[in-house]
């Protein structure tokens, strides 16, 4: 799957690129392709950041491959390990992860995209969940999307499958930040570079609170935090990375995170 899914890892970072010309569309085995590379991101401790994006400067991702299913390739349930992407259903994953998208986001492309953390894109790039046109439904983002932005938009977005450009996407909150296409990559790895020079630990328990939260009442929440019952505070707060964060503070100096 190299000729599709392009990797490169420099330091802490891997960069995905899906390169599926010409619309970057995902068929069942280019799903199960991600679905390792971001387990083994996952599970790679010399891994802290990942960044997702598209090649080309037109599509970051059609979504899911509507003529390889016309020709045989049926949705069978089994995307892989991560579900469709490799993202979506991947557990555990307690990196952040930035989604770059350079230029088309649609369908399964944005469900790809909302499963990111931070989310990056250029000026032209578009966004638009057109499943209603297909006879079928954007379940990933039917779940998501009305918890990211305003309810009446994604159902807008869900319901009609109408187009919203950056600034408007940008407007509603579900994309950081709105640059020129050349400065798209340069900006996201500056980005990963900040998040690999942080503290992993403190990373893996924003992110499984975030994720446990979802479904709980605050109360319950927090009683969870503050009686170690998430595998990722406990950690934290045994670590020497909790005493090196005390340490450098005192002593007016950066910490040396160890992940550890």
């Amino acid at each position: 799957m190299s000729d599709q899914i392009r990797t490169r890892q420099d330091g802490g970072v891997l960069e995905v690129v899906i390169d599926r010309p010409k619309a970057n569309a995902i068929d069942l085995a280019t799903s199960r392709a991600m679905g390792l590379i971001f387990r083994d991101f996952r599970d790679d401790a010399n891994l802290r950041v990942a960044i997702v994006t598209g090649a080309g400067e037109k599509f970051f991702c059609a979504g899911w491959d509507l003529k390889a299913a016309a020709s045989g390739d049926a949705v069978d349930g089994d995307y892989g390990v991560g579900g469709f992407g490799g993202l979506q259903e991947l557990r555990d994953l307690n990196k952040p992860v930035i989604c770059a998208v350079n230029g088309i986001c649609c369908g399964g492309g944005l469900e790809i995209a909302l499963s990111a953390d931070l989310i990056l894109a250029a000026e032209h790039a578009t966004f638009a969940l057109p499943e209603i046109r297909s006879g079928t439904v954007a379940d990933a983002a039917s779940i998501k999307l009305p918890k990211r932005i305003p309810y009446h938009i994604a159902m807008d977005m869900l319901l009609t499958g109408r187009w919203l450009d950056v600034h408007e996407a940008h407007r509603w909150g579900f994309v950081n930040e709105v640059m020129p296409a050349e400065r798209l990559m340069e900006r996201a790895w500056e980005l990963a570079r900040l998040l690999e020079s942080g503290p992993p630990l403190v990373y893996a328990a924003i992110k499984e609170i975030v994720r446990e939260a979802e479904g709980s009442t605050f109360q319950t929440a927090m009683n969870k935090i503050t009686k170690r019952q998430f595998e990722t505070v406990d950690r934290l707060y045994s670590s020497e990375d909790q005493l090196e964060g005390a340490r450098a503070f005192a002593e007016k100096r950066s910490p040396i995170w160890k992940g550890q």
